[in-house]
């Protein structure tokens, strides 16, 4: 075990932090959020929207709150939740799932963090994609594993298969899948997906696939469980939350399932993490979870709608913008604005146009892979989006002068 030391640094002249994890003191996301209010920036780098979830959703909690469900839930989480996340998975995917193999955890990364705290010894490898959300490098850091990032390349952000087979090795022990895949916006093909499985399967690894995004899939297009491949649900756990789908996303409810024994291993580990959380909102969004076909379907359909209004203004202002097939965000290149460093660009755009962004760099383990990439999120009222849009317009004045 890595000795903590002591070091220059805090508000007591000295900081401890064990050597794996100072690359982790801060996250972009509330660095990046603090520099747009103090500047009264648009906020379109951090991910949540800026609407509330359905009013029943709400109701229902609210009734919760005050009708006494405010002590410690059930460890594995409240029985109706359980129950309605194994009903989702069998409507929307055709799944079948016990409820008893349900394990409800404080948001989706709470989740990824306890399986991989669980299933990996240090040394052992986790690969995933980069660029990645930022908490999966720091949750293996925690284990004492080692990330083997993947590149996703621009424009279509699809992995390069000799890359992901040269990653495995006798030491894999997680594969960690998102799609749709946040930052970049792609959605997995079943052909990609099936061949993910298949080094997971020859390897002997176990499949941890982050699905927040699953109902926030464009154009069409349908997502795929990693879980609903032939052979796949025995060595996958699916993970997804509410966070996003309901626009609750401080609730922090999300759950993981799969094979019992998996689902254990988390278990053991989530229990010693935060015990349990959301007492109130956790029989609301079962409720939710039930909603009709429409609901879900308007949902992708604005979204939709706001990736093509902010899009529109961001190649019209001079980005080179990335198809985006799913989620929250696009994905720009900002080389074309003349910028060689999009960390530098995104520090400097609240001023250039009051507009906050994210560098997609600091998401990868190799950042010169993201070094003039930058992520927008279009998760916002449209009138917000429009505002963005006409300050970015001015982005080419701003620069000149």
């Amino acid at each position: 075990m890595t000795a903590a030391v002591l070091r220059p640094g805090g508000p007591y002249g000295w900081a401890m932090l064990v050597e794996r994890m100072r690359p982790f003191t801060s996250t972009i996301f509330a660095e990046m959020s603090a520099l747009a209010m103090r500047t009264g920036a648009i906020n379109l780098g951090q991910g949540f929207p800026d609407t509330d979830g359905p009013p029943s959703l709400l109701a229902d909690a609210a009734a919760n709150i005050t009708g006494g469900l405010n002590q410690y839930p059930p460890g594995p989480g409240v029985p109706a939740l359980r129950a309605a996340v194994a009903e989702h998975q069998h409507r929307f995917h055709g799944l079948d799932v016990d409820p008893d193999d349900v394990l409800v955890t404080t948001g989706a990364t709470e989740a990824i963090a306890a399986a991989v705290l669980a299933l990996c010894d240090p040394g052992d490898e986790v690969i995933t994609f980069q660029p990645y959300y930022d908490s999966y490098a720091a949750t293996v850091a925690l284990a004492g594993a080692v990330l083997k990032a993947v590149p996703l390349r621009p424009p279509t952000f699809a992995f390069d298969p000799d890359e992901l087979r040269a990653a495995f090795s006798s030491r894999t022990r997680i594969v960690l899948v998102n799609t749709p895949h946040n930052p970049t916006g792609a959605v997995f093909t079943a052909e990609q997906l099936t061949f993910i499985g298949e080094l997971a399967t020859e390897f002997g690894a176990v499949l941890v696939s982050d699905e927040v995004y699953e109902h926030m899939v464009f154009d069409g297009a349908a997502h795929m469980p990693m879980a609903s491949l032939p052979g796949m649900a025995a060595r996958t756990l699916t993970i997804s939350s509410a966070g996003k789908t309901f626009s609750v996303t401080g609730w922090k409810v999300g759950w993981v399932h799969g094979p019992a024994e998996l689902v254990a291993a988390v278990r053991a580990a989530k229990q010693y993490l935060t015990y349990v959380s959301g007492a109130p909102f956790q029989p609301a969004i079962a409720a939710a979870l039930a909603l009709p076909d429409s609901f879900y379907a308007d949902l992708a359909a604005g979204l939709q709608r706001k990736r093509d209004l902010l899009t529109a203004g961001l190649r019209a202002a001079g980005f080179i913008v990335y198809p985006c097939a799913g989620t929250y965000f696009v994905v720009t290149d900002v080389a074309a604005l003349g910028f060689v460093d999009g960390a530098d660009f995104c520090w400097r755009l609240p001023e250039l146009a009051g507009v906050a962004a994210v560098p997609v760099s600091v998401f990868c383990t190799d950042p010169a892979l993201g070094r003039t990439l930058v992520r927008f999120a279009f998760c916002k009222r449209d009138e917000v989006l429009s505002e963005a849009v006409e300050r970015l317009s001015g982005l080419g004045r701003a620069m000149a002068s």
